[in-house]
């Protein structure tokens, strides 16, 4: 008989490349574009009031925006602007 079952495993998961904070706003940037939104507008209006309907569906976009926490999306989209700023200079 295996005498395993009560010892603890550990397993690891890798991390998904497409839901690092960076390629959901991107791809949620896309849906929101390709359904004729202005995306800046609806994830500024997203962020401010924390409503998803800012979101379209299209493409899963507002399930995948809903992955991440406001604060994270605002983090990402700072270090984006800090960066090409720094990049400028």
């Amino acid at each position: 008989m295996n005498n395993k079952l009560g010892e603890t495993r550990q397993y690891s998961v890798s991390p998904d490349p497409d839901s690092s904070a960076e390629q959901i706003i991107a791809s949620v940037y896309q849906a929101l574009k390709a359904k004729g939104h202005d995306p800046i507008m609806q994830i500024v209006g997203y962020l401010l009031s924390g409503d998803p309907t800012y979101i379209t569906s299209y493409n899963n976009a507002r399930s995948l925006i809903r992955r991440l926490e406001r604060d994270e999306i605002l983090e990402e989209l700072v270090r984006h602007y800090v960066e090409s700023i720094e990049r400028k200079a």
